[in-house]
């Protein structure tokens, strides 16, 4: 049978069948402003009645204050994000905030052309992640009139609001640690630096400590593309077939680690005596394995839920340093 689309049903469809008038439609729907009990009984028969479904973009638009808050963000294709997300939508949905976001895939081209998009639509907010953007982004968003939050780097400055933690400490920690337990010969295994500036501040301040101590790094493998577990475990093959006296190789996160582990386990090396593994991100399967792996576990949820929360309270422009923990796992 073919299905025929029927028309939208309005606003003031709505109102007519309630009996009441649009604004008063609109206030119950938005739950906001005056009407009783019984007045919103009969709007809201009226909508599950008639099939109305509420243009919240357009009410957005037609409103003094915006209540979209808008996400530039570089990946879904690992939890990181979707974590961030997470902690950022409970706090706006709980203050009738509503979230839309897009991904750049670590294309700083695309983050402008998504941030131009976003912006037409007037938000509350943008959120992107880290410190570096296109001269073109930065002044949309200076332009713009909306606050901006940059989530998961303070190693930068900061345009308005920034959340998150030092990506060089980070890295500077990961060094320290694996030259207290002792490892001198010491590699890397990550994924495009060029593109995610985060983990190339990493691997900076990884390598710049380990000069420091008289261990520089032996040896690297970049491999192009997104961060993945397969790719780990490429990354570490080609590594280790170059050289074979490696006592420890550092990962641009958890997926590449992750990857790196299971290749030590197919390959019969012993972790961590023949070959310690660190990452980065403190992802729980990384805690599931059957060595817990060795890692910089860093606060994604926290990051979101305050980040919003600066939002929501129109907060005067800041930093916020949430540090992050040091998990010494097993495979270090």
């Amino acid at each position: 049978m073919e299905f025929k689309h029927q028309p939208t049903v309005t606003l003031a469809e709505v109102a007519e069948a309630a009996g009441v008038g649009e604004s008063t439609v609109s206030r119950v729907l938005r739950n906001h402003g005056s009407f009783s009990g019984k007045t919103r009984e009969r709007v809201m028969a009226a909508v599950e009645r008639l099939g109305y479904v509420p243009n919240r973009i357009a009410g957005t638009l037609a409103s003094t204050g915006s209540r979209l808050v808008a996400f530039v963000i570089p990946s879904l294709s690992n939890i990181v994000f979707p974590d961030v997300l997470r902690g950022a939508s409970a706090v706006l949905e709980e203050n009738r905030y509503q979230a839309v976001f897009s991904v750049t895939d670590y294309d700083p081209g695309k983050e402008e052309a998504l941030a131009a998009a976003m912006l037409a639509w007037r938000p509350a907010a943008v959120m992107l992640a880290g410190c570096e953007h296109t001269e073109g982004t930065v002044k949309m968003l200076r332009a713009s009139g909306c606050r901006v939050v940059e989530l998961l780097d303070l190693d930068g400055d900061a345009l308005d609001i920034a959340v998150g933690f030092s990506n060089r400490a980070a890295g500077r920690e990961s060094a320290a640690f694996l030259l207290k337990r002792g490892y001198r010969r010491i590699g890397y295994v990550g994924h495009d630096l060029n593109r995610d500036t985060r983990a190339g501040k990493r691997f900076s301040s990884f390598c710049e400590t380990l000069a420091a101590h008289d261990a520089p790094l032996v040896a690297r493998e970049i491999l192009a593309g997104a961060s993945s577990v397969e790719n780990g475990r490429l990354g570490l093959e080609r590594l280790l077939a170059r050289t074979t006296d490696l006592d420890a190789v550092y990962f641009s996160n958890d997926d590449m680690a992750l990857g790196g582990y299971f290749h030590c386990l197919a390959e019969g090396i012993v972790i961590p005596s023949k070959l310690a593994i660190f990452g980065y991100n403190g992802l729980d399967i990384g805690r599931a394995t059957p060595q817990p792996l060795s890692t910089i576990r860093t606060p994604r949820v926290a990051t979101g839920q305050i980040a919003a929360q600066l939002v929501v309270t129109n907060a005067p422009p800041q930093a916020v340093d949430l540090g992050f923990e040091l998990i010494e796992g097993a495979t270090a």
